[in-house]
């Protein structure tokens, strides 16, 4: 945009700010702040995202989890600086609060693939989905959420514990034996 244009738009309103073509406020200029979040957020959101999904096993909800708990955090934790444990923490807060009082289970298998691929293998990546899913779902809550925590490859065992308020040999022990019974669970075909 030319001078002549953004004064245009701009007037001769001094609340008005422009930066990169983009027209702000003055009160809502991007700060050091909300630049160091947008970063924050960057980094995290696939991760807490892949979390949730392996929580709920609903994808839009998740989705809704992942935005609410980003929006917790900044309004609540930005100047304690910026935490994944906490993210986590208000992640999972925020899916149990949520399922406690929904208790509506759905399936995300049809906005997880995208349509490369032949049609076969979108018939077979779909039903290792729906099979994985059915299983997760077949944990109990406890051992649904480790699995989750473990397979987002964010957090160590012992920043795991943390988070869970247990040791790291027990969340090692935990995590053995929900792996085995969702094994069991998917040797049984997920029933």
């Amino acid at each position: 945009m030319d001078r002549a244009a953004a004064e245009a738009v701009r007037g001769n309103d001094p609340q008005v700010y422009s930066g990169e073509g983009i027209f702000y406020l003055k009160e809502c200029r991007p700060t050091e702040k909300t630049k160091t979040f947008d970063r924050f957020y960057h980094e995290n959101k696939d991760r807490v995202f892949g979390f949730l999904i392996r929580l709920t096993g609903d994808f839009h909800l998740s989705f809704d989890f992942m935005q609410e708990t980003f929006t917790r955090y900044f309004s609540r934790y930005r100047d304690r600086g910026y935490h994944p444990a906490l993210l986590y923490t208000i992640a999972r807060n925020t899916a149990l609060d949520s399922i406690r009082k929904r208790r509506e289970e759905t399936s995300y298998r049809d906005e997880v693939l995208s349509g490369d691929g032949d049609p076969e293998s979108q018939i077979i990546q779909k039903q290792g989905i729906d099979k994985m899913t059915h299983a997760l779902q077949q944990l109990a809550p406890n051992d649904r959420e480790l699995i989750a925590l473990v397979a987002a490859r964010t957090f160590s065992y012992k920043e795991i514990g943390k988070m869970l308020d247990i040791s790291e040999a027990n969340v090692k022990i935990k995590v053995h034996r929900a792996r085995l019974r969702l094994r069991e669970i998917l040797g049984k075909g997920g029933e």
